[in-house]
Parts: structure tokens; sequence; C-alpha cells
């Protein structure tokens, strides 16, 4: 009786009662709630929408969000048979027939994602959907506004296939007029959009015909993009997406955490009852986000016309700085906005050969001997060649580093969870060196005698266990394990080195700009308090880039000592704490040196290159006194070597960091700017979807159904 009632309300609400074809006649997705704020031709856009500027386009895109909910499963209990359900099809859930013969024609897809940090495809082959007529569901929302689309949600049965996401994308656009422009976020876009085109095009004629009606533009939601590469971040942010104002993807979350707490009471329905709950409460959840939608875009406005303010006024002040380039990085940003294969403009290019590549001509050299070389070091077992022995080791290394400042920077106030996720990667770490130990007793047989004991000396953290590769032996036992390692490591720890200095000069700039931020907007106790967790939290990560790249760089120096005719320079400089600062930040120096500059400009002392390093032998009485730092006055300020060398360029290279900054500062005025219009034109939207659904309940009000004039007046007085 109560999904009687439910359905029966549900084509009450449809107008269905009202359609002389009747119940029947009911088309796919009928019985839903629809979003008034999105375009929708024909009913709330302009007659001459098609023919806009280029520059005001974007106002009549399509924002949608796709993504699955692995909590929303279903036992193998009763079947279609038994249990069919009401209207499933006239509500959120694809056609239920369609797309289950369309799965019996997918076979096995290779969809293991090569980028992202997610586990998200790794369920494509897990073991857990054993039992389960349905594993989860995916579905699709417009993501400015978190409403369920028409036909936008299809059931999993063995994780986040391909097959599953493509048909409930191309179900839901069937609802929307073609000629739109669409946004889709989906966590894993950079690796589901290589080929969803051509996939598109083998789906049912049912859904096939509509993805060619559209312009589709693919982006990462902006939560979930910190866990892809740099190249995503670069290439599928919405922070640098044209046209998309403030929209941050992650609207497809909120609907699951409303839909969780069905998750217990579904798993054990019949597929019927199942989907017809899920349909009624996303109605529900749609009706509610209907009604908040005044609010909702009310205090959009606000707040996007107060930060267009505040970004405006410091974007003048960084472009006034920055004389005639400023006209060359707007093209170089409009040119890649046009074509992606044009150079990006937020991409800030790396110094010297990537790890990356190390790793790979060691790999290619390896897998290309014919035979073992002649330090008998190929054939180790498990197919561990010297370059994966090496590389392995710097990242447990690496891993250590990050371990020790966690533990130092959460050493007082550290909660119960942050001591778990310490205890956790001290856990997963003593795993990895142990198996290295078993390598390293073949690859290096000089450090023998230091591994007979336990792989974790008692009282010693994991963190501080010494690793010994090859830079931490003397020349004599490097040779004994041979030349190659040490070459490798040397090569690998090169390409380190200029890795840590990207990432410290990029989290450098943050520092800037947080800083300056703080200094201009935050005021109060509360505000300061935010902006300083964040500026801590900065240098926490600064302070380990440092520690990482000091660490490659004594490596170096002691594997450069090596006489012979092999012997490597090291051509990258010793990294001091007065060299970690902003190009703007004034350098120090201490009270000793500006003495004895002051002496020099007096003409009492020659003119002599004064360093830190520099040092008499009265120069360790009163130590601390002396070697206190002052800051620099302009007239003796330098820039940091940090910044001279970037990108292996000089001023060329800082030049590139300048211009990246610049172009992302330039995006989120655009982005601040786009959102005003947007959420302007969302609001006019939605009145007239509204005034559209009233004229659709006046014509239907006058429509005679029946004869009898008790029905009609009732079905009469429903529709007013």
């Amino acid at each position: 009786m109560h999904r009687e009632f439910r359905h029966l309300t549900s084509l009450k609400r449809g107008g269905r009662a009202h359609d002389p074809a009747g119940i029947l006649a009911t088309k796919n997705g009928e019985l839903t709630v629809r979003c008034p704020a999105c375009p929708r031709p024909g009913i709330n856009l302009p007659e001459n929408w098609q023919s806009a500027p280029q520059e005001k386009r974007y106002l009549y895109t399509l924002f949608l969000a796709l993504d699955a909910c692995f909590r929303l499963k279903r036992r193998m209990i009763s079947s279609v048979e038994k249990d069919p359900g009401l209207g499933v099809d006239w509500g959120y859930f694809v056609e239920s027939e369609p797309f289950r013969q369309y799965l019996l024609s997918v076979t096995d897809q290779k969809e293991m994602s090569t980028c992202s940090g997610l586990a998200a495809l790794d369920y494509a082959n897990t073991k857990f959907s054993r039992g389960y007529a349905a594993t989860g569901v995916c579905l699709g929302v417009c993501s400015r506004h978190e409403i369920v689309q028409q036909n936008g949600a299809a059931d999993l049965q063995v994780g986040e296939r391909y097959a599953n996401m493509d048909y409930c994308f191309a179900s839901l656009l069937r609802h929307h007029g073609g000629g739109l422009e669409m946004v889709v976020s989906y966590d894993i876009v950079c690796q589901w959009s290589k080929l969803v085109i051509q996939r598109v095009k083998k789906l049912p004629p049912l859904v096939r015909f509509c993805i060619a009606q559209h312009m589709v533009r693919f982006a990462v939601p902006k939560l979930h993009i910190h866990s892809h590469t740099k190249h995503c971040q670069e290439n599928y942010s919405l922070n640098y997406l044209p046209g998309v104002g403030r929209t941050d993807g992650e609207g497809i979350e909120r609907p699951w955490a409303n839909i969780g707490a069905t998750a217990t009471s579904i798993r054990v329905m019949g597929p019927g009852a199942r989907i017809e709950t899920l349909n009624n409460h996303w109605s529900h959840w749609n009706w509610q986000k209907v009604v908040g939608l005044g609010r909702l875009l009310a205090r959009r406005l606000s707040l996007a016309l107060s930060e267009r303010s505040v970004q405006w006024d410091s974007f003048e002040i960084f472009s006034s700085k920055q004389g005639t380039q400023v006209e060359e990085w707007k093209a170089m940003v409009l040119a890649f906005e046009r074509d992606s294969s044009n150079p990006n403009p937020y991409h800030i290019p790396t110094s010297g050969i990537t790890e990356h590549d190390v790793r790979l001509r060691f790999a290619q050299e390896e897998a290309g001997a014919a035979e073992e070389s002649a330090e008998g070091l190929s054939g180790i077992s498990g197919g561990m060649g010297p370059s994966a022995f090496i590389g392995e080791g710097l990242d447990i290394e690496d891993q250590q580093l990050k371990i020790k400042a966690m533990a130092i920077a959460r050493k007082t106030d550290r909660t119960a969870a942050q001591e778990t996720t310490i205890v956790e990667m001290r856990t997963r770490l003593s795993h990895s060196l142990a198996r290295f130990r078993l390598m390293q007793a073949r690859y290096m047989p000089p450090v023998l005698p230091f591994l007979s004991h336990r792989v974790i000396p008692d009282e010693e953290d994991i963190e501080s266990v010494p690793l010994l590769l090859p830079s931490s032996l003397n020349s004599a036992n490097r040779q004994l394990c041979g030349s190659s390692l040490g070459k490798i490591e040397y090569q690998l720890r090169e390409a380190r080195c200029h890795r840590f200095l990207d990432e410290l000069r990029n989290l450098l700039f943050i520092k800037s700009r947080l800083v300056g931020y703080k200094d201009r907007n935050a005021r109060h106790q509360g505000a300061n308090t935010r902006t300083r967790t964040l500026i801590n939290r900065n240098e926490d990560k600064i302070r380990l880039q440092v520690d990482r790249y000091c660490r490659a760089w004594e490596a170096l120096q002691q594997l450069s000592e090596d006489s012979g005719s092999d012997r490597m320079p090291v051509d990258l400089q010793e990294l001091k704490q007065e060299h970690v600062r902003c190009m703007e930040d004034p350098d120090s120096l201490t009270k000793k040196h500006v003495r004895r500059l002051r002496r020099m400009e007096r003409g009492r002392e020659d003119a002599i290159t004064v360093s830190n390093e520099e040092r008499t032998s009265g120069d360790e009485e009163d130590e601390d006194k002396e070697g206190e730092q002052v800051v620099a006055k302009e007239g003796y300020r330098t820039v940091s070597w940090l910044w001279t060398n970037c990108s292996g360029k000089g001023v060329e290279g800082m030049n590139e960091a300048v211009r990246v900054e610049w172009t992302k500062a330039w995006a989120r005025l655009r982005r601040w700017t786009e959102e005003v219009e947007l959420v302007k034109e969302e609001m006019r939207r939605t009145l007239v979807s509204l005034r559209h659904e009233a004229r659709c309940w006046e014509t239907r009000a006058e429509v005679k159904i029946c004869a009898a004039p008790e029905v009609s007046a009732g079905l009469s007085a429903y529709a007013h």
C-alpha cells in the first residue's frame, strides 16, 4: 500500500491525471523534479541565445557532475519477475531492460587509472562484488545546483566501470536540448574522457544520438584534483577553465551524504522496491533544492560581488608591476584556451632532466642488457634491477623525512587520529624497509655486517634508521658495490634536487600570496587565526622540501668525491636558511658582516667577498650574538640563487615563475567575474522556468478529462 501511494503521488505531481493519453503515455524521466536554474532551450533561454557573442556563450553552459557510490548495494534477493516495480523508468534510473541488454554486450574493459591516487577504478576487479546484484549506483547531477538528473542513475555490477558511467552520462543527456555547451566534472575524468566519445557512439540507439549535439569540456572536481598528477592539475582544473565561474564540481558528493542513510534498508530490498525508494528520496531532495534555490543564489551573488572587488584590487596592483609583459602573458592564456596544444601558461618548466626520465633510461638499459653485468648484479630475485633498487631506497628515504616532519610538527598537540596516521605510516615503512634490506644484502656486500641485527634497532624510530645507500659509504666500499650503483644514485639524486627546487619555489610563491592576503584582508582574531594556520601549514611543506634537497645535495657531494675519470661535478649549490625566501623578501646578514661592510664603505678594509662560511680564529667567541640575523638594506640586498638559477635560465626562469603567478591571479579574477554573471543569469532562468511551469498547470486546469463534473472539478482545483 505504501508503494502504491508513493507511485500514485508521483503520478499526480507529474500531471499525469490531466493528460488525455493517460498514465501509460508517461515518458521516461517524466516523474522527476527538474532544475529550474539550468539552461533549457525553448523554455528559459532567450530566443537569440545561439547567436550570442563568444565571450557571453558561457552563460548558456550546462554543468554536470558524475560519480559513483558504493554504499547503495543490493544483495541477490528476489528478482525482477517477483518485484518488477512501478514506473521505475519514469524517474531517475535508466531504463532497466535496455540497460541490462547493453551490459551483456560489453566485454571486460581495461580501465585502471594511470594518474589519480583515487581507488575508484580499482573496484572494477574487486572481489567484494560477490553476493551482490548491485555493488553501488552511478549518478549524474547538475554540478552548480546539485539536482539529480532525469534517467541519470544506473546500477553498478562489478565496480565503477566505464560501461556503466557511459550509459548513465548519455542517458541523462537525452533530456537536454541540443546545441548546449557542457562542462562535465568527474573525479577520474582525465582517464574516462580519453575515449568517451568513441565509446558513446557504440551505445544502443536509445541513448547514442545525443552526444554529437553538445560541445563537451571535462574537468576534475576541485577537492579531488589534489590527488591527481601535476599535469591534470594544470589541464583539468576548474580554476583555470574559462566560463565556469566558481563551480567546484563537488556537488555530486552532497546527494550521496543525503541518500547514504537508506543504504541499510535498500540492501535487502527487491529490485523494484529499491529503485522506487531511491526515486522517492531523490524527488524529495530535488524539491528541497528547488525551494531553497532563491536563498542559495542570493548568497552566491553577494559573495561573488564582494570577492570580485577584492580580486580586482589585488590583480591591478600585481599587473602594474609587470610592465609590458602583461599583454604577452594575456595572449598566451587566450591562445591556450582556444587550442590546448599551445603552451600551457599555468605550467612552470622543470629545471634539468626529470627523475622520471632518469629512471626510464636506466630501465631501458637494463632491459636491453644481453648478459649479466660485470658486477653480477642482474638476475637478482624479484626482478628488481639496480636502478629500481636505488629508486626504492630513495623513496624510503623520502618517506622517512615525511614521517619525521609530521612527528615534529605535531609533537605537542597531536590528536588520536594524527597519532594513528603516523603509526600506520611507520608500519608501512617498516615493511618497505624489510624488503629493501633483502635486496641490499645482494647488491651491497660491504654493508652485510651492519644488516645482521634487526631491521629496526630497539628504541629507535623507523624514520631514523640509516639506509646505507652508496652515498653513505666511503669510496673504497662503493667500489666494492660496483661502480654502476654510485652512478645511478648520483643521477637520480641530481634529478631529485631539481624537482625539490621546483616544488620549493612553488611553495614560496604560495607563501608570498598567503602573507599578502593576511596583511590586506585578515582582521580580528578569527580571520587572523585561520590565515595563520594556512601559513604555518605551508611553512611545514617548505621545511620538508628544504630537508629533502639538503639530504640529496649532501649525497651528491659524497658521490662526487670518487676519484677517477668517472668523477661527476656538482652543479647545484648548497641551500642555507638565508637562501629560502621569496623573491620580494630581503636577505639577511649577521652583525659581524654588517660591521665589515661598514668598514669597507669607509675605506678601512679592502673590498672582499663576504660569506657566511668565512671565520677567523676570533670569530668563535660570542658566536650567538655575532651570528644574530639582521635584515639587509636595499643597497646590499641580493637575489637568492634559488631564483637566479630557476629552470636553469637565470632571470628568464624567474620570469616564468612570475608569469605563472600572474596567469593564476588573472584566472581568479575572471572566474569571480564569470560567477557574478552566471548567478544573475541563473536567477533570471529560475523565474522564467517557474512561470513556464505555472502556465503548464494553468493549461492542465482547463483540460476536460472526464465527463463527471465532480472529477473534472477536482482535477481543475488540484491544477490551480
